[in-house]
């Protein structure tokens, strides 16, 4: 889960970049970075940190030219060194930055092609720099100094060939211009935009359509699923289909957790997705629990509010906001370490008793990942003077890692993992529990775009829809990434400036 920025535009982009980055800062909290280029040479600023603390005054003054691409990070494949914070950079062929959001599932397979094959050599454990690496190979097959729409069209049609995942990338080749390009299942989000000025057309490209809002352009729609976008200096636009046989499958978690609420993705609503979840949930317990007892529905800040409205709204309950978030703290299930995790969530919320004494409470909340969060939250409730503590996710339980770029890689610290419903409940000291139909939670995103065929659900059912997640490989996916493997790694010790031979802003 990253957050991705493209602009190509007719006044400097530096500070348009920034903004945007700081809409998508939920999308990543470990590192940021911008690239822009004026006269053939592109200047970059990127270490790890919040937008508001990478960038600084001397930072965005010599961030020069009118186009450019921006990221924010969490780290999922590779490590949290600032050596891996984006964009990334490769000298040959042109020079190329690149920005990338999701996990490539045959990125080892890759390194070797690159070695053997290719004759590149990563410097990284980042899987972004190998997708970057096969997007300049590609490009250098071509053959020509003068690349066109055809040329990079080509080449992205043989890095869909290569490489298996998820991947929304913003790449920018100088001298020519900027290239977009998504997965050929659409897993990770992408959307483009455009806006007037009196020097022509300016074009964005970012993970979110909030970030297209809040700079003024105009959604134009989002980049299909293998489909390629590419904008010359000059503002020339070209798109085309470059994957053999896409398959529009977006990752549900977006609408779950992920993306914000005043986002639209794949042509849906968040704000009205998580509506329905709430209207699915409160039909369920009007179902299965027509006698509940329940005095008061208490969000869980700050995702899961509007599914919670609408559920006390279709139930007839008071809608009451028990918990106060501290805003500085980051998201907890996406924190490198379970220790970190525990410490934060106290840090994170503080309850309101008055909302809690002698009160039967449901709390909402989006999800239930490891479980951590929850427990604690259901304590700080009992604490406050709660007589029971009910407990509803508007999402199924999380049984099976994520492999498309959220960092939920070991099944054995999910709580859902290998346990039944009761036994989650009494895992996490609820007096219920209930969860979200997986149909019913499908139909809440579907609902807003019925062309999509279907979503990523891999986490909910453990079907992944690349076709090339094995046993084998979820295995070793959790030797690399569990929290006692993160606990016991190293991370790389390497600068920027041994990884990247541009002008650099620092």
């Amino acid at each position: 889960m990253c957050g991705i920025v493209g602009i190509v535009g007719k006044y400097p982009v530096n500070q348009s970049i920034y903004d945007g980055l700081t809409v998508l800062q939920h999308r990543g909290q470990d590192a940021a970075g911008i690239v822009t280029e004026s006269g053939g040479r592109m200047f970059l600023r990127k270490a790890n940190g919040m937008v508001r603390d990478v960038f600084r005054q001397e930072h965005m003054e010599r961030l020069q030219g009118n186009i450019g691409i921006g990221h924010c990070r969490y780290p999922t494949a590779g490590s949290p060194s600032s050596a891996e914070a984006q964009p990334l950079y490769v000298n040959s062929p042109y020079g190329i930055v690149l920005a990338h959001n999701g996990n490539l599932t045959n990125s080892e397979q890759l390194k070797r092609e690159l070695f053997e094959t290719d004759r590149r050599h990563i410097n990284t454990r980042s899987d972004s720099e190998v997708l970057l690496n096969v997007l300049a190979h590609e490009l250098q097959v071509e053959n020509t100094l003068k690349l066109t729409p055809a040329n990079v069209f080509n080449a992205v049609a043989r890095v869909h060939k290569r490489c298996k995942g998820a991947y929304a990338v913003v790449a920018l080749i100088t001298g020519f211009g900027l290239l977009a390009f998504r997965d050929p299942n659409g897993i990770r989000p992408a959307v483009f935009g455009q806006r007037e000025t009196d020097k022509g057309i300016e074009y964005m490209v970012a993970s979110e359509s909030v970030a297209l809002d809040v700079l003024g352009y105009t959604r134009v729609r989002d980049i299909h699923p293998g489909e390629a976008i590419y904008i010359t200096h000059d503002g020339e636009f070209h798109h085309q289909q470059c994957a053999t046989n896409p398959v529009y499958t977006p990752c549900i978690f977006e609408h779950v957790y992920l993306a914000r609420p005043d986002s639209i993705m794949d042509d849906v609503s968040v704000y009205k997705a998580r509506l329905r979840m709430g209207e699915k949930l409160a039909a369920q317990i009007q179902r299965d629990w027509p006698d509940h007892d329940i005095d008061v529905v208490i969000p869980i800040p700050d995702t899961s509010t509007t599914a919670a409205m609408q559920l006390a709204n279709e139930l007839g309950l008071k809608l009451r906001h028990g918990f106060v978030k501290n805003r500085y703290i980051g998201r907890t299930f996406i924190m490198p370490a379970q220790q970190m995790r525990k410490k934060s969530v106290r840090s994170k919320l503080n309850a309101i008793d008055l909302e809690f004494a002698g009160k039967n409470v449901l709390l909402v909340d989006d999800s239930i990942v490891r479980g951590t969060t929850s427990q604690q939250i259901i304590q700080m409730a009992r604490d406050a003077g709660a007589t029971k503590v009910y407990f509803a996710s508007a999402a199924p339980p999380v049984r099976y890692p994520n492999v498309y770029g959220i960092d939920m890689p070991a099944a054995s610290e999910l709580v859902a993992h290998g346990r039944s419903e009761q036994e989650i409940c009494a895992e996490i000291g609820a007096d219920k529990l209930i969860y979200q139909s997986l149909d019913d939670l499908i139909d809440c995103a579907r609902e807003g775009n019925p062309h999509i065929s279907e979503f990523d659900t891999s986490v909910f059912n453990g079907h992944y829809v690349t076709g090339d997640v094995d046993e084998q490989y979820l295995q070793a996916l959790e030797n690399q990434r569990s929290d006692s493997a993160k606990s016991g790694g190293k991370s790389s010790s390497m600068n920027d400036a041994a990884l990247i031979d541009l002008q650099n802003a620092d």
